[in-house]
């Protein structure tokens, strides 16, 4: 630990006499060298103006953050290109498969990508990447590989989008890039999936859909009447809302489905693999529960109900996700017209 101790007192004392009477300002010294910076002063006599530029620099204790030696040594994937941009993979046990089987160790959401497209082991003391025989194969650093060992700071293209970049972390490097990674998902207030996250997973999802012509469907909703909420309980009121909102949906939903903030007071769920049927249930039960949760701030209790548009995805449309949302919308457009309060679904 380092401790630096200077008297100053003296210092600034001797300054502020040498500079006359119209250069103190109170708490710092400035200089007063240029006529261009100064003004008036009370009694007309010019006077320079406060600039931070001049503040003097305040010496007092320094101590070194106990911060130790970092040691690298814990191997992640982290994603360059491709959906889960961002994404931090560690590398954990005795294989690690990469694929986009549901099973797959790191589950990388890319037409290109095989089911089981790779799979990283340890030899001896070096991890190593080995192709499973996949559709595109593998490369490293831009060559096809069959089996290679990884270095720090190699790039593992698999598929047609996802890159991969292969480092060690300490765990300053875990909690930075942790953090990183949420704040560019997530909405800073709901912890819920960000408008831009939703856009690029829907693409995803309605690709998926379309090649594996499976259900995917999509619930658009808002808090109803939520500008009097802001108005009567003020905003602190409606944030409390948005977040109590956003705690109740999550827990009723499945591991695979995507829960986003879309905007302002409108959130978006888009459900993989779920019919027009099993959505609307899913979207009268999110319903109920908001209608009887308890939203209570600054010892009063908010009353708040939500609306619900719900429509699925159609093979018939070439631009299926913006058709989705369009189609949600108007169903949620729908709900709130026929008396808020309500689940709508939107037939094809």
């Amino acid at each position: 630990m380092w401790r630096v101790q200077v008297a100053r007192a003296k210092f600034d004392a001797a300054r502020l006499v040498a500079l006359g009477p119209y250069q103190r300002l109170t708490g710092t010294a400035v200089m007063a060298d240029d006529p261009a910076d100064m003004g008036q002063g009370p009694d007309d006599k010019p006077r320079r103006h406060f600039d931070d530029d001049d503040e003097v620099t305040r010496i007092g204790k320094v101590e070194l953050l106990p911060v130790k030696a970092p040691k690298r040594d814990r191997p992640y994937f982290i994603v360059l290109a491709g959906s889960n941009l961002g994404r931090m993979y560690r590398i954990e046990g005795d294989e690690v498969i990469l694929g986009r089987a549901t099973s797959a160790t790191v589950r990388l959401e890319d037409d290109g990508v095989s089911r089981n497209h790779a799979k990283v082991i340890m030899r001896g003391d070096q991890l190593w990447i080995e192709d499973l025989g996949s559709q595109n194969g593998t490369f490293i650093n831009g060559e096809k590989i069959s089996a290679q060992a990884l270095r720090d700071g190699d790039k593992i293209q698999v598929g047609a989008t996802t890159i991969l970049k292969f480092t060690y972390h300490d765990d300053l490097d875990d909690r930075f890039q942790q953090k990183m990674y949420d704040a560019a998902l997530h909405d800073g207030l709901t912890k819920a999936f960000n408008k831009r996250h939703f856009l690029e997973r829907l693409q995803v999802e309605v690709a998926y859909a379309r090649r594996h012509k499976t259900a995917l469907t999509l619930i658009m909703l808002d808090v109803d009447h939520f500008k009097l909420v802001n108005d009567r309980y003020g905003h602190l009121g409606g944030d409390h809302v948005l977040i109590g909102l956003a705690a109740i949906i999550e827990k009723q939903l499945r591991t695979e489905d995507l829960f986003a903030r879309y905007g302002g007071e409108e959130f978006a769920v888009l459900c993989r693999g779920a019919s027009l049927g099993n959505a609307s249930v899913l979207g009268e039960r999110l319903r109920q529960q908001v209608e009887l949760a308890k939203f209570e701030h600054g010892g009063q209790v908010i009353p708040v109900t939500i609306s619900l548009g719900i429509a699925a995805h159609s093979d018939k449309v070439a631009d299926g996700a913006t058709h989705l949302v369009s189609e949600a919308d108007a169903a949620l457009y729908d709900a709130k017209r026929g008396g808020r309060n309500r689940v709508v679904a939107r037939s094809r």
